[in-house]
């Protein structure tokens, strides 16, 4: 390809799979809608929730070599509408034979996620109920012109809502299609949807508060602006093609190796990252993944105390990834991948240009003028970057894997999209105002990353790494001496930390069996942002429920079965599953197989600028080596011989 402007495109797993990695291929899930179909198990009440890859061990997959046969597994989520009951299966594609099945205890267990097919009933179920239209003619609303917001119940002591399978709607009003429902709360109103017996149970309706009358679109007069016309157009060309390459899931870029896979519940993940360092292909991380987000809400009026969505656990937002588009969500020499997941009804669906692939510039990587040797030397950065992005509800999510010449790893997740939003009840509440009567809540974005380490094998120390002043005294008589302070954490309720960002703070992963050529560990560090964890009370249902939002780091001895921070069925869980579950035993952390869980995120205090179309707002952390190599791993880049570039 020879423009920037160029794509390329394939299918996750549309060949026939060739290692245990390879994402399900179309094939496979209907032969796994199949197998089920045969055994009894789908009915007309039946809907798939979950499907996907079921990994193999670690150890199976790392004695994997080419043509070994391959065994694959899919796990199954399935819901029977009309008792609300779920079960959790696990199958052999190859072999076709249900493995294991297990019905989901939804009083204990919480609930198997929501199902788009539950949320599209939701309005005829308020047409249904007379408390709500009496709600809504209370406030001179036409309930044709309400639409209905259906959101995960949490979990609150209400012993009437115990096994069943609630959730709360707000409500919006639109005046006509064009209309942006989220300028025009109808706030002081909640309505409470039992989705298996399919009614409306209770309407709590506190107080009349004015609806917002003001239009929220962008472009919606009488606040419209016309588009600029001085900004002249970027292009970003790659005359020989990227520098990249793909073989079905794996990809190769510079010094860096590996695969990726995707889900609908984790969206993208990343597998066997591995750096080749003169010639030896050294491993990272084997697993690397954003395995749960939580969007808590500081409005505690008695409409809104209950919303905390797990956009993960409870909505599986990788079913909602966006078709991406060349030059609007990425630029350059772009490789897009189709995904294919499963729909409602155990059918394939391949969801077009959901990974996005490319290469990019990233200003100055080293450089030196010096003045006794007369060296002036300049090497640019580059970085690989793999991402997604998805629109759940009000907000739209990108997730952004960077991958560096010199070693570093990062992940960036990008919030836009619209605020929610609620009726501004004044300055000593809990929202900004954004428009005249138009509140949106302040809330937290916690994302919590599953990062399954392997920094030169799978034999790993945490060290938790401090800067910190040395007290004057015959050490340090003038006062300037400052070290860095090492504290080796052994077990994993040592494990468990927050960031400092005073004392510079980070998380050094090293291997003690392995050195470099000065006789250090070999390791990498993880940076922490050091932004608040949950600003809930310790003693709330959210705490409970969402426990790994409380530490910025867990540090776990790998068990292939704990994959998810908040537990394997959040919706409407009540609590303590999870983290909280995997270290109640404590194990041993010094020198293990590692698994870090580090939380990452957002306190959003709206701001007038973030209506009606929110900034891309950002989080993240970084994975930098550390000793991991002898010297400067990108030494060995060319000069740039750019035309612009001066030389001599």
């Amino acid at each position: 390809m020879s423009t920037a402007t160029t794509e390329t495109r394939a299918t996750v797993g549309s060949a026939a799979p060739d290692h245990p990695l390879t994402p399900l291929t179309a094939d496979e899930i209907r032969s796994a809608k199949a197998l089920l179909t045969d055994e009894g198990l789908i009915g007309e009440n039946v809907r798939f929730v979950f499907v996907a890859l079921a990994e193999p061990h670690k150890s199976t997959v790392l004695a994997f070599t080419p043509g070994d046969p391959i065994e694959r597994r899919a796990r199954i989520l399935l819901l029977d509408r009309s008792t609300g009951i779920g079960t959790d299966l696990v199958v052999s594609v190859t072999e076709n034979r249900v493995i294991s099945s297990t019905t989901v205890d939804s009083a204990t267990d919480g609930h198997v996620p929501i199902l788009d097919e539950e949320f599209e009933d939701i309005e005829a179920f308020l047409l249904g109920s007379a408390d709500w239209l009496a709600a809504m003619a209370k406030r001179d609303i036409e309930p044709s012109k309400v639409r209905a917001v259906p959101l995960s119940a949490g979990v609150f002591g209400h012993e009437d809502e115990v096994g069943h399978r609630i959730v709360r709607v707000l409500a919006f009003h639109q005046e006509d299609k064009a209309d942006l429902p989220w300028a025009h709360p109808i706030d002081g109103v909640v309505a409470y949807v039992d989705l298996t017996e399919r009614r409306v149970v209770k309407v709590v309706d506190e107080i009349e508060l004015p609806v917002p009358a003001e239009r929220g679109e962008w472009n919606a007069e009488p606040h419209a602006t016309p588009t600029r016309t001085d900004l002249k157009p970027i292009e970003i060309t790659q005359p020989e093609g990227a520098s990249f390459s793909v073989d079905g899931n794996e990809i190769t870029w510079a010094d860096w190796k590996f695969r990726f896979g995707f889900d609908v519940r984790e969206g993208l993940t990343l597998h066997q990252l591995s750096f080749d360092d003169g010639g030896v292909e050294r491993p990272v991380i084997y697993r690397a993944s954003i395995a749960e987000m939580v969007v808590p809400y500081a409005d505690p009026s008695p409409v809104r105390y209950w919303q905390n969505y797990f956009d993960q656990g409870e909505y599986l937002f990788g079913r909602y990834t966006n078709s991406l588009e060349l030059g609007c969500d990425c630029l350059g020499e772009i490789q897009y991948f189709d995904v294919t997941i499963a729909d409602e009804t155990g059918d394939p669906r391949v969801m077009k240009n959901a990974i996005c692939l490319h290469e990019e510039d990233y200003g100055v990587l080293w450089k030196h003028t010096d003045m006794f040797n007369g060296m002036t030397e300049t090497r640019r950065s580059r970085r690989l970057v793999i991402s997604f992005f998805l629109t759940i509800g009000n907000y739209d999510y990108g997730f952004y894997w960077y991958l560096y010449l010199d070693g570093t790893i990062e992940l960036e997740a990008k919030a836009t999209g619209i605020v929610f939003t609620s009726a501004y009840r004044g300055a000593e509440g809990f929202s900004t105002q954004m428009a005249p009567g138009l509140g949106a809540p302040f809330h937290q974005h916690l994302f919590s990353a599953r990062l399954d380490m392997a920094v030169d094998g799978n034999v790993n120390t945490v060290e938790e790494v401090d800067a910190v002043p040395v007290p004057m005294g015959p050490e340090n008589p003038w006062g300037n001496a400052f070290r860095c302070q090492k504290t080796k954490l052994t077990t994993e309720s040592e494990g468990q930390r927050t960031a400092d960002n005073l004392k510079a703070r980070v998380w050094h992963i090293t291997n003690p069996t392995k050195q470099n050529r000065l006789g250090q560990d070999v390791g990498y560090a993880l940076h922490p942002e050091g932004q608040p964890v949950l600003l809930a009370d310790p003693s709330s249902s959210i705490a409970a429920r969402a426990a790994f939002a409380t530490k910025h780091l867990w540090v776990t001895q790998y068990d292939e079965s704990e994959r998810y921070p908040a537990g394997d069925f959040v919706n409407q869980h009540p609590g303590q599953a999870g983290l909280p579950s995997f270290v109640a035993g404590n194990r041993d952390i010094d020198g293990e197989d590692l698994v870090l869980w580090h939380t990452f995120g957002l306190t959003h205090f709206p701001r007038p600028e973030d209506w009606p179309v929110m900034p891309v707002d950002y989080a993240g952390f970084k994975l930098k080596p550390v000793g991991f190599f002898d010297r400067n791993p990108a030494l060995d880049l060319p000069a740039s011989t750019a035309k612009h570039c001066c030389e001599g």
